[in-house]
């Protein structure tokens, strides 16, 4: 059985270990050493993890409130005012009208073809 280490730092992605390594060399200065850009591309990594962490806590603390207002809105919408009656919905007169229209279409075609 595997425990999880709180201390123990997450290895780094090697995606994030080659960037911070091609900007620490696309920066470097000549006559500088390789342990020098060493430690260069050790600094930027860092930064690059810490860049990653502070957008995973603030992704985070976005979706806490987008869940928050989400569950505000359920019991705003779940609750009805029992003193107001639902309202009849206006989508239910347009296909009597549409239905009258038709009718009055074939009437007219139907007379007119007669006379």
């Amino acid at each position: 059985m595997m425990r999880y280490d709180k201390n123990k730092k997450p290895d780094v992605s090697p995606q994030t270990r080659e960037e911070a390594e091609r900007i620490a060399r696309a920066t470097q200065r000549p006559g500088q050493t390789k342990e020098q850009t060493r430690l260069i591309a050790q600094g930027i990594q860092k930064g690059i993890e810490e860049y990653k962490k502070q957008q995973k806590a603030r992704a985070r603390t976005a979706d806490k409130v987008k869940k928050q207002q989400h569950r505000q809105q359920e019991q705003l919408t779940d609750t009805p005012e029992p003193d107001e009656p639902a309202p009849a919905p206006a989508s239910s007169v347009l296909p009597w009208l549409l239905l009258a229209l038709s009718w009055l279409g074939f009437g007219l075609y139907f007379w007119l073809m007669r006379g």
